[in-house]
């Protein structure tokens, strides 16, 4: 069993659909190991997302990601990082496929719905950033 972090993003929080995406990931074979709700200072967001501190988007991202409730999620199952990405589609709702759920529940490419580790390390980041100290079992 792998485990990543998920995130289910500010807007899809504020547009009620964090029952939905639970429920999708669910179905896509994915136990939910740990679970919280959080609302990130933009000092927290900023430390979350430093690998982008030299991006343009960076000051957006961190205030956007600030700006309201997110519910963060350990996810297992076998080769969950790779799974929970293709489940989440493409970073722009506009370029995913069918029944992914950033097409399906995203807005636009920096209102996107959902976040998902991209490797193994960016997961044992992530999972601590959030997780730090609990048994992810």
């Amino acid at each position: 069993m792998e485990r990543t972090l998920a995130i289910i993003k500010p807007d899809a929080v504020a547009a009620r659909s964090t029952g939905s995406i639970l429920q999708r990931a669910e179905a896509a074979g994915f136990s939910i190991v740990a679970m919280r709700l959080v609302w990130l200072s933009k000092t927290d967001a900023e430390g979350f997302y430093a690998v982008h501190r030299e991006r343009p988007f960076f000051s957006d991202l961190t205030t956007f990601m600030s700006s309201g409730p997110s519910v963060v999620l350990a996810l297992a199952a076998p080769d969950a990082i790779k799974r929970w990405r293709a489940l989440m589609g493409a970073t722009d709702p506009a370029q995913a496929e069918e029944g992914c759920l950033r097409r399906e529940f995203g807005r636009s490419i920096e209102n996107n719905a959902t976040h998902g580790s991209d490797g193994s390390e960016t997961a044992a980041f992530e999972l601590n950033y959030f997780f730090r100290g609990l048994e992810l079992g």
